[in-house]
């Protein structure tokens, strides 16, 4: 039997960014359109306060957050060529939507914006959202090139959907040569008949990332990379 003894990543604050996928209320607030989807899963896992913990974290010490959001435009409902099936759900339901590309109408407490709760933490100079994934993965979006930009090289990854679009991106982040850490209790699953996604996802990422963390390990290892307090050197003895 395969076992993953790889999971001492040490983490290096300035090359090391938090990256979440799909921090939309229709996933993470009761009243969203995909919240019964993965509510089991998200509240068994205590997902939306280990996100806020894993966001606290990474303030703390000054590293860097990035969000790839996910919305579907007018334009992406005039799709020609089939979809997946959860996308066909997606527009069936309007899911993620906004008004438009160059408009807020409508923005504010919809299912496309953030959950209120996390707003604190993702309106500063250290946290980076990118354009919207379209799909799954970040191949459809600019993260990756933002992550090369600020010379990131280790990433922290969560996000309320496991099996889909925080797996896509994982795959991605790997193909690119990224050291990638998922978080297992600050992400969710849906069922189908198959059976459940989020363990689904537990399976694959033990086998692909590099490391295999609950809320509290991610946490602690964030703020081991804290800056060393300045000493004065005159009191120093």
């Amino acid at each position: 039997m395969f076992d993953h003894s790889s999971q001492e990543m040490e983490l290096r604050r300035q090359s090391t960014a938090l990256v979440f996928t799909d921090l939309h209320n229709d996933f993470l607030s009761p009243d969203g359109k995909a919240y019964g989807l993965i509510q089991e899963s998200l509240e068994r896992n205590n997902t939306a306060e280990n996100i806020e913990s894993l966001l606290r974290a990474a303030k703390k010490v000054g590293m860097k957050v990035f969000v790839s959001p996910h919305y579907y435009y007018a334009h992406d409902h005039r799709w020609v060529a089939p979809t997946t099936p959860i996308e066909d759900l997606a527009h069936r339901i309007g899911l993620l939507g906004r008004s438009g590309m160059f408009t807020l109408e409508g923005f504010e407490g919809s299912g496309a914006d953030f959950p209120e709760r996390y707003k604190p933490y993702l309106q500063d100079e250290n946290t980076i959202v990118t354009s919207p994934h379209k799909a799954y993965g970040a191949s459809t979006n600019d993260m990756i090139l933002q992550l090369r930009r600020y010379r990131i090289e280790q990433i922290i990854l969560a996000g309320p959907v496991g099996n889909l679009c925080v797996e896509a991106h994982m795959r991605d982040f790997i193909e690119h040569g990224f050291e990638v850490a998922m978080v297992r209790d600050a992400t969710a699953g849906a069922r189908n008949a198959e059976g459940d996604g989020y363990e689904a996802a537990m399976i694959n990422w033990r086998f692909l990332a590099h490391a295999l963390w609950t809320t509290a390990e991610a946490v602690a290892r964030i703020e081991r990379t804290a800056p060393e307090p300045s000493r004065d050197f005159w009191h120093s003895g």
